[in-house]
């Protein structure tokens, strides 16, 4: 399917959308060095390259990306090739820098990468594994809203237009029945497009009566007095469903395979160090994120926001595909061809390599 028909206009405004400022490349932000991750003596560069660069956002849902930095798992991995981190606030600014080559792996949502691989007709990025599951709710004003069908009539705020938690929301309006429309999010609710940095701002003013988000959002809006009224993982089967993967510039990956393996390692071995040592991952995700914005989270918000995260290698790629039919269904995204959007050949080397059970792509791989 050509490019040019594959998305329809949401996608296109998603892309359009005001990117940040990084001095180095144009996008993101650069992660400080706070020196947690140093190169060992004696070690060496992989393939002869002298950096790698990854993109994450600040959210919990990246903490794969977030501990591996901090307790500097990326960089053993990586020996004397060093990690040189940019921050992002939003996907499609993720897909941009990625294209320009600005970063050439990263920790992302699953509707900005579809939205990339589809709109570069499958030409720019891999999906190269998995990292989180679960962490996303909606949480409404008790007050307003008192049961599921109780939201028929309110304003409820998403992340951004097109993105993983706007589709999703629209996806379950469609499913109780009511019409909205998915470009002006009018209809039987109204669907408010809010950055999540701002949302819990909107919530306490009353512009929102509650939000589809992930964390730490959710959790920062019931420490204001929100409640969960639905936690979306009870909606997929095992109540497990991507939330962030990891993709990587195609070409990088043919040029630097031993990079690329050497990143998955130091993922794999971050998430088997989260599922050991929850408490102590916590505070080092906490620790960045205080790094990178001057402010932690307190602990009414990290706790519960950590808890309901799952970290995992797996990308679960058949929840990838209905995420993708959910975009179909509610009007922002024309059927896509996402065959070989994945490649879970290196991570299933490294898997292998730990004695760990191999991942699956859905029928999704490169053939």
């Amino acid at each position: 399917m050509p490019a040019s028909s594959a998305l329809r206009r949401s996608f296109a405004v998603l892309a359009a959308l005001p990117l940040l400022t990084l001095a180095a490349c144009g996008y993101g932000s650069q992660a400080k060095d706070d020196g947690a991750a140093k190169v060992a003596a004696g070690a060496k560069k992989i393939e002869g390259l002298d950096t790698v660069k990854i993109g994450y956002f600040g959210n919990l849902t990246h903490g794969t990306a977030l501990v591996g930095m901090q307790k500097g798992f990326f960089q053993k991995a990586l020996g004397a090739t060093k990690v040189e981190p940019a921050v992002f606030n939003a996907g499609p600014s993720e897909i941009e820098a990625l294209n320009s080559q600005s970063i050439d792996i990263g920790w992302i949502g699953p509707s900005p990468a579809i939205n990339g691989y589809t709109k570069a007709d499958g030409k720019n990025l891999r999906i190269i594994g998995g990292s989180a599951s679960g962490g996303v709710k909606l949480v409404v004003n008790p007050d307003k809203i008192k049961s599921l069908k109780d939201v028929k009539g309110k304003r409820i705020a998403t992340p951004q237009l097109g993105n993983t938690q706007d589709v999703a929301f629209l996806n379950w309006a469609a499913e109780q029945g009511w019409k909205v429309d998915p470009q002006s999010g009018k209809g039987d609710v109204t669907v408010v497009r809010s950055d999540n940095k701002v949302t819990p701002d909107a919530y306490k003013a009353g512009s929102v009566d509650g939000a589809w988000v992930p964390e730490p959002t959710a959790s920062k809006l019931v420490s204001e007095g929100g409640k969960v009224l639905l936690d979306e993982a009870s909606l997929w089967p095992d109540k497990k469903f991507v939330i962030t993967n990891i993709i990587v510039r195609q070409e990088f990956l043919e040029e630097h395979p031993k990079v690329v393996e050497a990143v998955l390692k130091g993922s794999v071995e971050t998430n088997k160090w989260i599922n050991a040592n929850p408490d102590a991952a916590k505070e080092a995700a906490n620790q960045l994120l205080e790094q990178e914005t001057g402010k932690a989270l307190p602990a009414e918000v990290l706790d519960p926001a950590w808890k309901s995260i799952r970290f995992t290698d797996d990308p679960l790629a058949s929840t990838l595909n209905t995420e993708a039919e959910h975009a179909v269904k509610a009007g922002l995204l024309e059927k896509p061809n996402l065959t070989g959007i994945y490649d879970l050949a290196p991570l299933n080397k490294v898997l292998k390599a730990e004695g760990e059970p191999t991942v699956d792509d859905a029928g999704l791989g490169v053939k």
